[in-house]
């Protein structure tokens, strides 16, 4: 799949149905070696992009469950780990 068929996809959580964003809106972190996905940069702006900036969510390619013709599923809570 290109990056370019990702980047439109709504990033949805299964354990809350919440949409996190949309795929084009985060950042990747490659592995400079093999060049795979090691994880989704999703950034959290506040209101109107003012006041203080909060963390970004680390959503790990792991955490991806599945990739359908218009959303990414991902499960953030696994075992017990809560990717954030």
């Amino acid at each position: 799949m290109r990056l370019s068929e990702l980047s439109g996809k709504e990033i949805i959580d299964v354990d809350n149905g919440e949409r996190l964003g949309l795929v084009g809106q985060t950042d990747l972190v490659i592995c400079e070696t093999t060049g795979s996905i090691h994880s989704l940069l999703l950034p959290t702006a506040s209101f109107l992009g003012l006041g203080k900036k909060r963390a970004e969510v680390v959503i790990p390619w792991q955490a991806v469950r599945k990739i359908g013709p218009e959303m990414m599923i991902v499960e953030l809570r696994q075992r017990g780990r809560v990717y954030e």
